[in-house]
């Protein structure tokens, strides 16, 4: 038997149950996963509040990006041996003791690289990475974040910083320690922030990402930088292509490219190799029991410090 967190309505956490299943098996093209770190992630919970559609009639399971060691696998699958560590994302109910993944979707854990480091890389990393790549970053950019310091905003710090390019992140005064220990410039966010980042870069900035879908932040952007094809966000889709400005996903209506799905599938490798030696640093934050994933969810929407684990 298996333990898995599914919700049959749309609501609070509080629509979060845990159940006990059948375990799953690897089909082809799968392994099975017996999970020991879940990343819990902004769009596990817009998914279980309804602001995201869901397909079908429920119950639905949570969550996406875990790690593990390898249980079970399925046919004509290579590279992979039972009870190899590894990392996964794309899962369908990651929130589990078991889960079945796509073999694609999972990569196997350097020595050194814990389960709580490599669940935590999976949605992060992905879309902070294609974000970098779409927006071109190069050693010559000056690239502000807005959002510096929660998940995909240190992962953009990072990936950036690693191509030389000089980093000005937005952050609160109590995070900005932890902006500047990932290579970045912070700047506290709010009122004046266009003044803010002119004092420090008083050439400007050459390439704007949006992590936090703050009131006012894609105006700010536009008051520092013109070239809208260089001003992306990943929360506020909707209101940057009326503004004529970029969004990858959160809410665009245009979906990802090919291309930049496949940036994102790179992502969790890359990262993972990154961390193992030591060129990649992951903040973890509060660890809950499985039967607590409410209160998981619940401190992730509320701004936790570090990324949210779930351990089963």
């Amino acid at each position: 038997m298996a333990k898995v967190v599914q919700f049959s309505k749309f609501g609070g956490s509080e629509v979060l149950e845990v159940e006990s299943v059948e375990g799953p098996t690897a089909a082809a093209g799968q392994i099975v996963v017996a999970v020991e770190a879940i990343g819990v992630n902004p769009i596990d919970r817009k998914l279980r509040s309804g602001m995201r559609p869901l397909s079908g009639n429920g119950p639905w399971r949570a969550g996406s990006d875990g790690a593990g060691t390898v249980a079970a696998i399925g046919g004509g699958v290579d590279g992979f041996r039972v009870g190899d560590p590894v990392a996964f994302t794309g899962a369908s109910g990651a929130y589990a003791t078991h889960v079945a993944v796509k073999a694609e979707n999972a990569h196997l854990r350097p020595a050194g690289v814990s389960a709580a480091q490599g669940a935590a890389l999976g949605i992060p990393a992905g879309t902070a990475y294609q974000a970098i790549r779409s927006l071109g970053v190069r050693e010559d950019d000056t690239l502000l974040i807005h959002g510096g310091s929660g998940s995909v905003g240190q992962a953009a710090i990072q990936f950036a910083v690693l191509t030389g390019a000089r980093v000005i992140a937005t952050t609160s005064d109590a995070r900005a320690q932890r902006v500047g220990d990932l290579g970045a410039e912070p700047v506290r966010y709010g009122d004046g922030l266009t003044g803010r980042v002119l004092e420090i870069a008083p050439d400007g900035v050459t390439a704007i990402l949006d992590c936090a879908g703050a009131d006012g932040v894609l105006e700010t952007s536009l008051e520092l930088l013109e070239d809208k094809s260089r001003i992306a966000t990943i929360v506020l889709g909707a209101k940057a292509e009326e503004m004529g400005l970029r969004a990858f996903s959160g809410g665009a209506s245009a979906p990802l490219t090919p291309q930049q799905q496949t940036w994102r599938s790179q992502a969790l490798p890359i990262a993972l190799a990154l961390i193992a030696t030591e060129y990649f640093d992951v903040e973890i934050g509060p660890t809950f029991p499985l039967e607590e994933a409410a209160a998981a969810q619940d401190a992730n929407e509320n701004g936790a410090a570090g990324k949210v684990i779930i351990v089963p």
